[in-house]
């Protein structure tokens, strides 16, 4: 499933703005068109240019999505829950939903169904791209203040660990990708009870919501193409 609204603050008509060409939107719905495990490719937008795009590209489009479930504070959680429901009003019943972003445009050929393979084997409620954290942001080494102005590290800890080799190694969501059990989306909740994890590509990361964001897609683009 790829969430798509027509409206934009920071890049208006960001998801059919062109990118290399291509509307942005477009690479998701290339990649998830591409994968050999995913049973069903689907765009839930209330924009019917989108809609139209999409289904160029080869995205079913089933539905305009309501205006409610379009506005820029509205929860992933609540768009694919109503996707779910909608579907299972026709009969259509699936095991998870494979959450795919427009705004992250660049994923490494076969990445998809290497990710469905990973959340299939490790049998959990849940699976998310990341990221490691860099060392100097790492949380053992972040700190909070308190109502004193004194600083606290956000972990707890009474002593800061000296030595970068002894840090534990912490990830952060891209943003590349969910994978998601159906129980657990019925639930309210994208992550469940157990969460598994697959590493993206650092040089591909880009997840745009900013014109600055737009600049690096576009200085990236040709690394990616690389490597499809």
């Amino acid at each position: 499933m790829i969430p798509a609204r027509g409206g934009s603050k920071g890049i208006p008509g960001k998801n059919i703005k062109l990118l290399g060409g291509k509307p942005l939107i477009a690479y998701s719905v290339e990649q998830a068109m591409a994968s050999k495990l995913l049973s069903k490719v689907m765009v839930s937008t209330d924009d019917k240019v989108i809609a139209v795009l999409a289904g160029e590209y080869g995205a079913e489009v089933p539905f305009l999505r309501p205006d409610e479930l379009a506005t820029d504070t509205t929860p992933s959680i609540e768009v694919i829950k109503h996707a779910v429901a909608f579907l299972e009003l026709q009969g259509e019943y699936y095991d998870a939903v494979c959450l795919l972003q427009p705004t992250y445009p660049f994923r490494k050929k076969g990445f998809i169904d290497e990710a469905i393979t990973t959340f299939i084997e490790k049998k959990t409620d849940s699976l998310v791209s990341v990221l490691p954290v860099p060392h100097q942001f790492n949380p053992h080494w972040v700190f909070e203040a308190d109502e004193k102005g004194s600083l606290q590290v956000v972990t707890g800890e009474k002593e800061i660990i000296k030595r970068r080799q002894d840090l534990p190694q912490t990830f952060f969501r891209d943003g590349a990708l969910y994978l998601t059990k159906i129980s657990s989306i019925k639930q309210g909740t994208l992550y469940g009870d157990n969460l598994s994890y697959i590493l993206t590509d650092s040089q591909l990361y880009v997840n745009i919501d900013t014109s600055g964001d737009w600049e690096i897609a576009e200085q990236k683009l040709s690394h990616f193409l690389a490597q499809i």
